[in-house]
């Protein structure tokens, strides 16, 4: 009996072995071919983008929901304990960006975008169980550091797929995933005011950890020559270029501190409206929240689109006759984001208020949608990430000091006010951006094979 036991287990094993192998080998030539398919690269800016939409849905829905907590959270009735609470994540991303981009520069950036979606969407739904101040604070922070993961992987992986033609109007594209989460963002306080807090935190966790298993289905690494050296087994991670080298490589770009300084720049009134805007329309429209954060998010996330709609085809047909052709994009959706920023300050009614934002969501739109593209005219595919993780770095920081300031001033300046200074910082990050960055090619890894720049954008994913 024990022989035939013995037999038994041994068949059942094999026969469990085999199907094993089957299914494996069968997904494998059926994902290999998915990805030599012509539409695959838009198909990861579509995967990616539902990605974006839960980057900033999740972070972004506290911003409206302030009143609805606070029932049960009574600290964060105070506008600076509120502001404490928006900044935490700032600064926790802002901090581990550079640290996550050089990580996405040497290990598979899908399982990067996959581990982090499904973290800070543990956090989104463990949120939703918080009592106290002090664990939503730590909450913050932990979404902060896995989220702070996916921006750079994401961007560089795009960037990969798209060498030439197309690239400026697919990071945009996957950019307008972020503008609608934080457009659905604003929904949260009406959101928990129909249901409750704890329950929009919940459901909103349980679908993006459920997306993050289908991404590890449909959703694979590309390698451009250039990046050869991005190992795919762990016996090839000697190849890759050290870390000093990168840094260094990056740091010692002059032109990439331009790039800097004018993101950054950017950044300020990029945050202020992400995180102030329904606080603002709410003080100077006289609005209740449920009406102004719909009103704010809404406004910018749809114009953003709009500008990337338009900046994006721009940018890549302009680069044919005109290597600067993404720097002039950027430039005029700069030049949009000025005046309407002394228009939102000091708009008390409500069309002027919602013209405003338009005028500020197309430009911000036309300029980020050629951020990444910019940097790749300057920056080798080596160390993009880790760049673009500086950047977000340095962005992200300067918008957790802007919320954090904007909490004390609100009550002392008036956000009005501090919205119209703004302009005149950008005013500044324009000219220099204008009168600096001299590009010699679309794409910065041209330059191995001496090709002339202004061939660079025929080069299709």
């Amino acid at each position: 009996m024990a022989n035939v036991g013995n037999l038994w287990i041994f068949c059942k094993e094999s026969l469990l072995l085999c199907i094993y192998i089957y299914t494996k080998n069968t997904l494998y030539s059926k994902t290999m071919q998915l990805t030599n398919r012509k539409f695959y690269p838009w198909l990861v800016v579509g995967l990616l983008w539902v990605v974006a939409l839960l980057n900033y849905l999740d972070r972004q829905m506290l911003s409206t929901m302030q009143s609805n907590i606070a029932l049960d959270i009574p600290a964060l009735r105070n506008a600076e304990m509120f502001g404490w609470l928006m900044a935490v994540f700032l600064w926790v991303y802002g901090i581990a960006s550079p640290f996550s981009g050089a990580v996405a520069d040497r290990v598979s950036r899908k399982w990067l975008i996959v581990g982090s979606l499904g973290v800070w969407s543990a956090v989104t739904l463990a949120m939703g169980y918080c009592s106290d101040f002090s664990e939503m604070m730590w909450l913050r922070g932990v979404m902060g550091l896995s989220e702070a993961l996916y921006i750079p992987s994401a961007l560089s992986l795009i960037a990969d797929y798209f060498t030439g033609r197309g690239r400026s109007l697919a990071i945009g594209l996957h950019m307008t995933g972020l503008y609608c989460g934080q457009a659905l963002g604003g929904y949260g306080s009406t959101v928990a005011s129909a249901w409750s807090w704890q329950a929009t935190f919940h459901w909103f966790g349980i679908i993006g950890i459920g997306y993050a298993v289908v991404l590890m289905f449909l959703l694979h690494e590309k390698e451009s020559p250039a990046m050869a050296t991005r190992p795919k087994a762990p016996a090839k991670r000697q190849n890759r270029e050290p870390l000093l080298q990168s840094i260094a490589a990056v740091v010692g770009n002059i032109a990439f501190w331009v790039i800097l300084f004018f993101f950054a720049t950017s950044s300020i009134p990029g945050w202020a409206t992400k995180n102030w805007l329904p606080t603002l329309f709410q003080d100077n429209l006289a609005l209740d929240m449920t009406q102004a954060g719909p009103m704010a998010t809404l406004t910018i996330a749809a114009s953003s689109f709009l500008g990337v709609m338009i900046g994006g085809p721009i940018s890549d047909r302009w680069v044919k006759r005109n290597v600067r052709g993404r720097i002039f994009t950027s430039a005029i959706g700069m030049a949009l984001m000025i005046p309407s920023l002394a228009l939102l300050g000091l708009a008390h009614n409500a069309w002027m208020a919602v013209l405003a934002g338009v005028l500020f969501g197309v430009g911000y739109g036309m300029f980020d949608a050629n951020n990444m593209p910019i940097l790749c005219q300057f920056i080798s595919s080596r160390q993009r990430a880790m760049a673009y993780g500086i950047m977000n770095s340095i962005g992200v920081i300067m918008g957790a000091i802007t919320t954090t300031l904007l909490g004390g001033l609100s009550e002392t300046v008036g956000l009005g006010t501090c919205f119209a200074l703004m302009g005149g910082i950008l005013l500044l990050a324009l000219i220099l951006q204008l009168t600096t960055l001299h590009p010699k090619y679309d794409d910065k890894d041209m330059e191995a094979t001496g090709a002339d720049g202004l061939k660079a954008d025929t080069i299709e994913a």
